[in-house]
């Protein structure tokens, strides 16, 4: 299937507008089952995945670095690396000591293994993480400047920085020709609603960022499979889920996902991933498959045209 692909942010990166989350390789998919997916993602005519240099660090037996080290055999298996958009991330959780100005010096470290990992040269999307609120922000991005002179990156993001953090980032780069952030990569979907839409949204749009939200599914919440208590023993993060998820607010937007999917016959994930390809700023959201029924949910979301109507509700629904 060959979708239309669009402009990502300002760069000359052209994006099927659906990112695979690669969270789940080395943790819930073994590396065969990861393969199978990442063939079938791609089959399906999609064509970037996003991952990052701790994941899959919280399973059992993991050091962090697994999901690269998979998506690196897949890319040289499959010897498809130019057709396929690969994003990573650096910075917080992964051997990182959190002293005042370390953060270059421990960009420059970690894309080495990245790349090594990745089986490539280069990186498309390099992001920060977590941002590290201690280093300056243009010894951050003259790190970034010197990796993209070398050709081992060849644009920047940022995921989990505060609102002040990175309109400074922006301004910095502007001031001194430095590289620029071109993404932000927030948590949202229609239940975690209010942080993006209140610090993130306005910035994005004035800056023309191009966002691509991370947990568009609320950690499976948005896909239709918890609709009653009992439902939530059946899976590994059940339990997580019920105590975040499960009120009132929650089950109204669950309910109306449900209806609307059933009247459109589509999944709810398709609906929850139809609905933020809908809201301002959203480039592309980031979404995690496990199984192929998943994939199909993807190519649902990118062919249904949500009414003003059934938008409507779904806001209401969430609303805050």
């Amino acid at each position: 299937m060959a979708f239309e692909k669009i402009k990502f942010g300002k760069s000359d990166l052209n994006i099927v507008p659906l990112i695979f989350g690669g969270n789940v390789f080395g943790w819930t998919l073994d590396e065969q089952s990861s393969f199978n997916i990442l063939d079938e993602f791609v089959d399906k005519g999609f064509n970037a995945i996003d991952t990052s240099n701790n994941y899959s660090h919280w399973a059992e037996g993991n050091k962090g670095g697994e999901s690269e080290t998979i998506i690196g055999r897949w890319l040289e298996s499959r010897g498809n690396r130019d057709k396929v958009m690969i994003m990573t991330k650096v910075g917080g959780r992964f051997g990182y000591d959190s002293k005042p100005n370390t953060q270059g010096a421990y960009i420059k470290e970690q894309i080495e293994h990245s790349l090594r990992r990745l089986k490539t040269d280069y990186i498309d999307l390099y992001q920060t993480h977590y941002d590290d609120e201690v280093t300056m922000v243009e010894e951050t991005l003259r790190a970034y400047e010197d990796l993209i002179k070398e050709g081992k990156v060849r644009y920047i993001g940022a995921s989990n920085i505060s609102p002040e953090r990175l309109v400074e980032s922006l301004d910095v780069a502007a001031e001194k020709g430095l590289p620029s952030y071109i993404s932000l990569q927030p948590e949202y979907n229609l239940y975690d609603r209010a942080k993006f839409e209140n610090l993130y949204q306005k910035i994005a749009v004035e800056r023309k960022l191009a966002v691509i939200p991370y947990y568009s599914l609320a950690s499976g919440f948005l896909s239709g499979k918890y609709k009653s208590e009992s439902d939530f023993s059946q899976s590994v993060r059940g339990e997580g889920i019920y105590k975040k998820y499960w009120n009132e607010r929650g089950k109204d937007i669950v309910r109306v996902l449900v209806n609307i999917a059933s009247a459109r016959q589509v999944s709810p994930s398709a609906v929850a991933l139809a609905w933020l390809l809908a809201q301002q700023a959203v480039t592309a959201p980031i979404a995690s498959a496990t199984k192929s029924s998943h994939i199909q949910d993807f190519v649902e979301a990118l062919t249904l045209k949500l009414s003003e109507e059934e938008l409507s509700k779904l806001n209401n629904a969430s609303k805050y």
